[in-house]
């Protein structure tokens, strides 16, 4: 069931509906926060919109990164799988 979640991030305020639980909400609001604070730092002024798309570009540099992890990993397990497979059917 979708919950609406009332979020303050650069002092926007936003309704954020989801079907996820609370706490995984929480996680990414939190996760958003941090960015957007870390953002902020670096851009050291208090131009909302430029610290807002460094915050995502940040983001979204993270999450290209961890897929590129994920996606080498997958390949290697199938690459693994595929000799184990080879090796079992020589046994045979």
């Amino acid at each position: 069931m979708k919950k609406r979640f009332d979020v303050e991030i650069l002092g926007q305020e936003l309704s954020v509906v989801s079907d996820s639980g609370d706490a995984h909400v929480a996680d990414v609001i939190g996760y958003v926060s941090d960015k957007v604070s870390e953002a902020g730092v670096a851009v050291g002024n208090k131009n909302a919109l430029k610290i807002a798309i460094l915050a995502a570009l940040n983001i979204a540099d993270e999450y290209l990164r961890l897929k590129a992890v994920k996606q080498d990993a997958y390949s290697q397990l199938e690459n693994r799988s595929e000799r184990l497979v080879r090796l079992i059917n020589d046994i045979r």
